[in-house]
């Protein structure tokens, strides 16, 4: 039984070894610039990169929709839709579905 003990506790006496374990330990857990704090860092950069995608994507319609309201039409057409905007002497109806009404609860 304590040659068993002995058999396995022999690498443990190798003073090398001890320290690549010591070593390894350090860098995956203590140290500033370990394998945890990289990991925690790569993922931080991966939701940047998509939240890049996000806004270069926004930033593309938003100069689609710069260049509409650059021309005369593209204005009219905003001001009407948006603003209720309208031309003297004319009249706007605005029609609303009942899908697109907000429903009340009043049982009146």
């Amino acid at each position: 039984m304590v040659k068993n003990k002995t058999k396995y506790l022999k690498p443990f006496k190798n003073i090398f070894l001890i320290i690549l374990i010591g070593f390894g330990i350090w860098m995956i857990f203590l140290d500033a610039n370990s394998w945890l704090i990289h990991r925690e860092l790569n993922s931080d950069i991966e939701q940047l990169e998509e939240e890049k995608k996000y806004y270069q994507k926004e930033i593309i319609k938003d100069q689609k929709a710069i260049k509409k309201l650059k021309t005369e039409n593209g204005i009219e057409k905003l001001a009407r839709e948006k603003y209720y905007m309208k031309k003297e002497n004319e009249e706007i109806f605005i029609i609303e579905y009942e899908d697109s009404i907000a429903k009340t609860e009043n049982h009146e």
